[in-house]
């Protein structure tokens, strides 16, 4: 099995997809107006508008309600990938931090509120994947 992608369902594919563009870097792939790819090396990100999913009803995933995932971004440079962003973030949860085991990370919230973080991890053999 691998892992093929997230999916983030949200009211405005556009803006959410904008969003995640000039974070990755990466141009989506948009099959329909309702859909958008942002594909990596390590996954994907789907974004996708509450019609993809309203077969599931009741149990269909609510657009900006989330409150337990952060998606992940490993960067080589926390502080340069910050300072990129920087002036598009309008809410900043971390500034650049080394955190207690290593990792060097900035989090940040999309805007449907959802947490992003950019980390790297460090240098040598504690930093090894």
């Amino acid at each position: 099995m691998d892992f093929a992608s997230i999916r983030i369902i949200t009211r405005d594919v556009d803006r959410l997809t904008r969003f995640y563009e000039l974070v990755t870097g990466v141009a989506a792939v948009r099959p329909a107006p309702v859909f958008a790819e942002l594909r990596t090396a390590a996954g994907t990100l789907a974004i996708a508008e509450p019609a993809t999913v309203a077969m599931l009803g009741e149990a269909a995933p609510r657009p900006a309600e989330n409150a337990s995932v952060i998606v992940e971004f490993s960067v080589d440079d926390v502080d340069a990938e910050f300072a990129r962003l920087r002036d598009g973030l309008d809410d900043v949860v971390l500034e650049p931090t080394t955190m207690p085991w290593g990792n060097r990370s900035a989090l940040f919230r999309d805007p449907d509120g959802n947490l992003v973080n950019l980390f790297s991890r460090p240098a040598g053999p504690a930093g090894a994947q």
